[in-house]
């Protein structure tokens, strides 16, 4: 993906709330269910890992983006913003068409 593009999808992603939340026991087979959900409907979310070490948090993030085959676009302290396109997104749903 080019910088030109993540950094629309940065832009995009600012006025955005976390709609998954990963907690203290990281990624389970229900967050990873939500987390598809999510991204076939709005193809670029928010999502928190309240996981208190960096490098556990890290390693959660990039393998719930794999797990999702999404990309990591932006990552802020706890907040990671995954992007995956689909190209059949509902447009009232989906923030990439929504807003750009």
């Amino acid at each position: 993906m080019l910088s030109r593009e993540k950094k629309s999808l940065r832009q995009i992603a600012h006025h955005l709330d976390s709609v998954i939340l990963v907690g203290d026991q990281g990624v389970t087979s229900g967050v990873e269910l939500e987390t598809e959900r999510a991204l076939k409907d709005h193809e670029l979310i928010k999502v928190k890992i309240s996981i208190s070490d960096r490098e556990a948090r890290d390693l959660a993030a990039h393998a719930l983006a794999a797990t999702c085959h999404a990309e990591i676009v932006q990552r802020i302290g706890r907040v990671f913003v995954f992007y995956r396109e689909n190209p059949k997104a509902n447009p009232k749903l989906s923030n990439v068409k929504r807003f750009a």
